[in-house]
């Protein structure tokens, strides 16, 4: 049983501090790696919950990996985003607010796999071009990347 699972078991759907982690990935053209979730047919950054016992940047190392494939290089830290604007109720009724922890890498080894469990697409887009389909609360990140606010961003 995973972390989450083990302590779902205990709370049920009552909130919980989640700790999320990601990674904005560039290419050498500058454009953004996003995936589509399988989980809500959106394009969003890769990225998910921490696990027991890693760090936050381990964290979005084996994201990006088990969604993309793609191995890191030197990750950045980007933003922080928590709070009242990070709290909502998943589909199954799970209540949570997210600490969110977004690094960026311009490095990465690997070849993209573009249909995984978690992805059924994988591609990397222009800040200019971006699908309309976006995760939600990640056009804020977007947002971010695309001002020039002083870095990391802390929300």
């Amino acid at each position: 049983m995973d972390y989450i699972s083990y302590v779902r078991h205990m709370v049920g759907h009552k909130p919980l501090i989640m700790v999320v982690c990601g990674a904005i990935v560039f290419d050498r053209l500058g454009r953004i790696l996003l995936h589509l979730r399988s989980d809500n047919q959106t394009w969003g950054f890769p990225g998910g919950y921490m696990e027991l016992g890693e760090s936050v940047e381990e964290t979005a190392r084996r994201e990006v990996s088990e969604e993309t494939g793609l191995q890191l290089g030197d990750l950045t830290l980007f933003s922080v985003y928590s709070g009242k604007g990070n709290e909502k109720t998943l589909v199954n009724g799970d209540q949570v607010a997210l600490v969110q922890h977004w690094f960026t890498c311009h490095t990465f080894s690997g070849d993209l796999v573009k249909q995984n469990e978690e992805s059924l697409d994988a591609a990397f887009f222009s800040l200019d071009h971006l699908p309309d389909n976006l995760f939600p609360s990640h056009k804020k990140v977007i947002d971010d990347l695309k001002s020039n606010n002083e870095r990391p961003i802390i929300r």
